[in-house]
């Protein structure tokens, strides 16, 4: 899949922004708040149909503007002309697909998949599980429109459950304990498939993982990622497993008014050589992780889903050493299309380059060729 062009208006810093792309390396340069990072932000918008980083769309609009557009061109074996409008004035957000609006999130999660690469990808190894399940979620979203149901249908299980504990805490009735009853069969039938999912993912995954790292780095290390989930001992019987804890929590449930059980509560625990990443790695061997798990997940996705990945490095190679730079570079070579931001054009000895890349500067909201 490539993205050919891609036009902003009133999209941060970008007033107006007509711009098109190599189908190879994208290498975008600028200093701070230039505009940069907001090329990548847009792309993202397209096939995921939200920002990265913005908590608002409202953030996104450029000051004194009350709209903002997204507009860009995929091809693959079609080209399919995607559009976001965005206006301030109604707070809402319109998604079209070939001039048809897209209704739903959910249809289009997976139809263009995308790997983002941040430094904010550091909270993945080293921060809360919250944010290594958010990554393996986004993973499976993107691959199966089945896991994302699956995903959707048990977070409004939990919202539904979460209320009902909270309503018993206040008020406690057997009608409303029965009813509990009905919520904690239908957590762990859709938690338990989330499991299933899971376990299957990171049982492939790995060899993901292992063929990125020693693309980077070699074979001094092997590195792996463990599912820790309700009962590691027993894959055969984890509904079982699911609903004989909801019953041993539900007093302590009720007293806290949350959902103490369920994939929600799960974590996934990276390693090198057998030992735990999150409590022993450095900040080197964290770094090299964090791009390893993109470039991973990249091939994973095109494997999966019969589609090349956008593939987008913000501010990647200026945490790294020239050595792993140079090779992460030249793995490069093995996705197609990029988009990776820099600082600047300076140095880029280490950088691998082809003909066909495109370098563009970024200065105050405006993209020049260079």
């Amino acid at each position: 899949m490539i993205l050919s062009r891609l036009q902003l208006k009133n999209f941060r810093s970008h007033k107006k922004t007509d711009v098109e792309f190599s189908e190879e390396i994208n290498f975008i340069a600028g200093g701070n708040g230039q505009g940069k990072t907001s090329i990548l932000e847009a792309i993202y918008y397209l096939c995921t149909t939200k920002s990265h980083n913005a908590k608002n769309d409202s953030e996104v609009v450029t000051f004194n503007e009350n709209e903002f557009e997204v507009m860009g061109s995929f091809k693959e074996l079609t080209e399919n002309n995607v559009r976001v409008y965005y206006s301030s004035i109604e707070n809402k957000k319109y998604y079209f697909q070939n001039d048809k609006k897209v209704s739903r999130s959910a249809e289009i999660i997976g139809q263009y998949p995308v790997v983002l690469l941040t430094p904010s990808d550091h909270s993945i190894t080293q921060g809360s599980p919250s944010e290594r399940r958010k990554f393996v979620d986004s993973v499976l979203s993107q691959a199966s429109k089945n896991y994302l149901n699956l995903l959707l249908d048990y977070n409004k299980t939990l919202k539904q459950r979460t209320a009902l504990l909270n309503q018993i805490r206040e008020n406690y009735r057997s009608n409303l304990i029965d009813e509990l009853d009905a919520w904690s069969i239908k957590l762990a039938d859709t938690g338990s498939e989330l499991i299933n999912y899971r376990l299957k993912f990171t049982e492939v995954f790995n060899s993901y993982i292992a063929e990125s790292y020693k693309k980077i780095i070699g074979e001094l290390e092997t590195p792996n990622i463990f599912y820790s989930y309700l009962d590691e001992s027993n894959n055969e019987l984890i509904n079982e497993k699911f609903l004989e804890l909801l019953k041993l929590k539900r007093n302590d449930e009720i007293r806290r008014g949350i959902n103490l059980v369920g994939p929600h509560k799960d974590d996934f625990v990276f390693g090198l050589n057998g030992i735990n990443l999150k409590t022993y790695g450095s900040q080197g061997q964290h770094k090299t992780f964090q791009v390893v798990l993109r470039f991973a997940e990249f091939f994973y996705l095109k494997e999966t889903t019969s589609k090349t990945p956008i593939f987008l490095l913000d501010d990647v190679f200026g945490e790294l050493d020239i050595n792993r730079a140079s090779n992460i570079s030249s793995y490069l070579g093995e996705v197609g299309q990029a988009f990776i931001t820099l600082t600047d054009f300076t140095n880029l000895s280490y950088l691998t380059r082809s003909k066909n890349d495109l370098l563009l500067n970024v200065k105050e909201g405006s993209v020049y060729y260079a």
